[in-house]
This record gives structure tokens, sequence and C-alpha cells, in this order.
């Protein structure tokens, strides 16, 4: 491989790892800085489950016990 190839295949490596790690930090900026929201005042709408949710859900998780247990 000539020395060039080299040069530039370690240039390639180093922006890759450079990217990376920006990339990891903006994340981390993002997931991690103040807001004034906050669940409760996000999510007031949504008392939880209704009646009919909870039924389904029951339901679901019986058939998924009797599979398990066939």
């Amino acid at each position: 491989m000539p020395w060039w190839e080299t040069v530039l295949f370690l240039m390639a490596v180093a922006l890759a790892i450079w990217g990376f790690i920006s990339l990891v930090r903006f994340d981390t900026w993002v997931v991690t800085r103040r807001t004034d929201r906050r669940a409760e005042d996000m999510y007031s709408n949504y008392p939880g489950l209704s009646r009919r949710q909870r039924r389904v859900a029951q339901q679901h998780a019986d058939q998924r016990h009797e599979h398990e247990d066939a």
C-alpha cells in the first residue's frame, strides 16, 4: 500500500471517530438539557387506562398464559 493511501485511511478513521464523538456529545446534550416541562404537565390529559383497554390487556395476558402452559 502506498504511503498516501495509508495517510488517507488514517484521516478517514480520524474523521469517523470525530464524527461519532460529536454525534454522541450532541445526543447527550439533547437528552440532558434543562427544561421547564414536567411529565405531569405533558400528560395531564391522559388519566390512565380506560376500562376497555384494561379488559383487552387482561384478555391478552390470559391468552399468553394459556399459550405458555400448553
